[in-house]
């Protein structure tokens, strides 16, 4: 009997892992994604603000006064949501006793649902080849936002994940694409804007970004995909090898229920068989 409890208790803490403790153990555990959304945030608001002639001011000191910078002050509240989605996954990931999902998705739909109101007004002076930029930026926000409108009734969805992806990627990369386009031209000469020609290639350089985002996203998925199908039998091996341990390690415990259940069922027998004609 102690012997069967020695195995059960070694065969329970074989299946409970082992905590990791440490400094550096708590640190792989933070949210390196919002960490950085909070850090990128930031160092773009220090720059916004460092860039403005006189520091950021609000309203100038005549009568009647006037707001000033009203772009640069829309940049900053962008800047600003793109922190609050981070302290978002933060929260959720690290200081809650369970992750909350919902949590981090609204924060990021609510950004995303800022985010187009600031665009769709941030165009109002706009023309030419900035109008066309943005009115392409508002078009891939508009329908990431309703990706993840939709992801918040059906999360599970493995097509939504990877249309998210897609359009996220297709942000970024034309992000980039505008900040050379409105403010470092490659040629170093600017855009004109009674061009046509300069007009039709800046959505030729936008389709050329979305064709190229989704080889860039085939390719991972298909790397990773062959890596998987390669070294998947390998990892069957393994996992049959450890089998017979994990296996084997509830054993002790299920014959020592059969111990304990074995002197009631002898008790119960002779009543049986009294009790029986």
């Amino acid at each position: 009997m102690k012997r069967g409890l020695k195995d059960s208790n070694d065969s329970l803490r074989s299946l409970c892992p082992p905590k990791n403790k440490g400094r550096w153990a708590r640190l792989w555990k933070i949210s390196c994604e919002g960490l950085l959304k909070i850090v990128a945030g930031s160092f773009f608001i220090i720059y916004v603000n460092s860039c403005t002639e006189g520091g950021m001011t609000l309203m100038n000191g005549k009568l009647p006064p006037r707001f000033m910078y009203p772009q640069d002050w829309q940049h900053l509240t962008m800047f600003t949501l793109l922190i609050i989605n981070g302290c978002g996954d933060v929260i959720s990931k690290n200081l809650l006793p369970q992750r909350c999902v919902a949590l981090e998705k609204g924060a990021l739909v609510l950004s995303s649902y800022e985010l187009l109101l600031l665009l769709v007004s941030h165009v109002k002076e706009s023309s030419g080849i900035e109008l066309q930029v943005h009115s392409l930026l508002i078009l891939v926000v508009f329908l990431q936002l309703l990706v993840l409108t939709a992801e918040l009734w059906t999360p599970e969805m493995f097509h939504l994940w990877m249309t998210e992806a897609f359009l996220f990627v297709i942000m970024g990369s034309w992000l980039m694409q505008a900040g050379f386009i409105l403010y470092g031209p490659v040629s170093g000469y600017p855009w004109e804007d009674d061009d046509m020609s300069d007009l039709m290639f800046v959505t030729t350089f936008f389709c050329w970004h979305v064709m190229f985002d989704a080889l860039c996203l085939l390719a991972i998925y298909g790397f990773f995909y062959c890596w998987h199908r390669c070294y998947r039998p390998s990892l069957k091996m393994t996992e049959s090898k450890e089998a017979p341990y994990h296996e084997s390690s509830p054993e002790p415990l299920y014959r020592l229920l059969q111990e304990v259940e074995q002197p009631g069922k002898e008790d119960q027998a002779p009543l049986l068989a009294k009790s029986s004609p």
